[in-house]
């Protein structure tokens, strides 16, 4: 029996969130908002810690790393569903679909690997902190950033050929707000068994792999942190590494519930309120939680600010 004969699909129509019409003004709003506190939060720890030199160590530059990333991930995501909240388009090109997954796959990938490289870091710093500087000298985080990088823009790859290879001639919408995996092969012509099987055998590797590297870690590190005589110290040290792995449950949970789990689909408003936390909400924690919260980069924020009121000052003097 021959397929129907119809034309390919050129373009998709991105559905979001159209069921909650009456809350879309809300949803832009708020997405809005967090968006650009995402951005000013990561763009205020790159130039941070690039200007302070108390900040030039390895902790800092997988945040600095991290905080780079985060502008791209939530970049790849948010401003087409703020298009999309406020009808000023759904439709996105094939192409531009494809890249989209693309740089999606590639971002997730890469700050799995980055989180885990900080969990290690922060394991060989409070379990081995005689060996600290020569495990991690300049050149082997530099290394382990490079390799970061390099793996996550390898991962990438793979999904978003396999699903550039199937045959999309029927309907173009897709039910949720960005290009995502599963919706696509969903959508497709032909049959995606061998795409969906590969994607989940990619997804526990680079998922579980590096959530349990992270957990891993982190047990060490809580063994380390009960040994320590005074109280107050371990309630701080508690205290910063219970928000790290607060935040670092959430993306992992989210991001295992939607993708490690073959041939089992959740509704898809699920799967959009899901998407959510990994793509909108954890950009925006990373920040607040990795330096906020930590006092040496506190202190590197307030001598930012008073340079700038300094400056600023002198400018407006020269001016009157």
């Amino acid at each position: 029996m021959q397929a129907p004969n119809v034309s390919a699909v050129t373009e998709f129509q991105l559905l979001g969130f159209r069921t909650l019409q009456e809350w879309q003004t809300l949803l832009f709003t708020i997405f809005l908002l967090i968006y650009l506190l995402t951005l000013i939060g990561n763009i205020v720890i790159i130039s941070v810690v690039s200007l302070d030199r108390r900040l030039h160590s390895p902790m800092y530059t997988f945040l600095q790393h991290l905080s780079f990333l985060e502008i791209w991930y939530t970049s790849t995501i948010v401003p087409l569903l703020l298009a999309n909240l406020a009808s000023w388009g759904r439709a996105i090109s094939f192409s531009a679909c494809m890249a989209q997954l693309y740089f999606f796959v590639f971002s997730g990938a890469t700050e799995c690997f980055l989180l885990a490289m900080m969990a290690y870091d922060r394991y060989l710093a409070i379990c081995s902190p005689l060996h600290y500087p020569f495990l991690m000298s300049p050149d082997t985080y530099r290394h382990l950033v490079a390799l970061c990088w390099l793996t996550g823009v390898g991962t990438g790859f793979l999904p978003s050929m396999m699903i550039s290879q199937l045959d999309f001639c029927g309907p173009n919408q897709i039910n949720h707000f960005f290009c995502d995996l599963l919706p696509l092969m969903q959508l497709s012509f032909s049959s995606a068994h061998v795409t969906e099987m590969a994607i989940f055998v990619l997804s526990v590797a680079v998922l579980c792999v590096c959530f349990l590297l992270t957990l891993v870690s982190y047990v060490f590190i809580v063994s380390s942190i009960l040994r320590i005589p005074s109280a107050s110290g371990r309630r701080k040290t508690f205290s910063t590494c219970g928000s790290h792995l607060a935040v670092v449950t959430i993306y992992y949970g989210t991001m295992i519930s939607m993708y490690v789990r073959p041939c089992a689909h959740l509704s898809p408003q699920i799967n959009k309120i899901t998407s959510v936390f990994y793509t909108v909400v954890t950009p925006l924690m990373n920040p607040v939680i990795y330096s906020l919260r930590n006092k040496d980069f506190k202190e590197a924020v307030r001598k930012a600010i008073r340079r700038i009121i300094f400056l600023f000052l002198g400018i407006i003097s020269l001016v009157f």
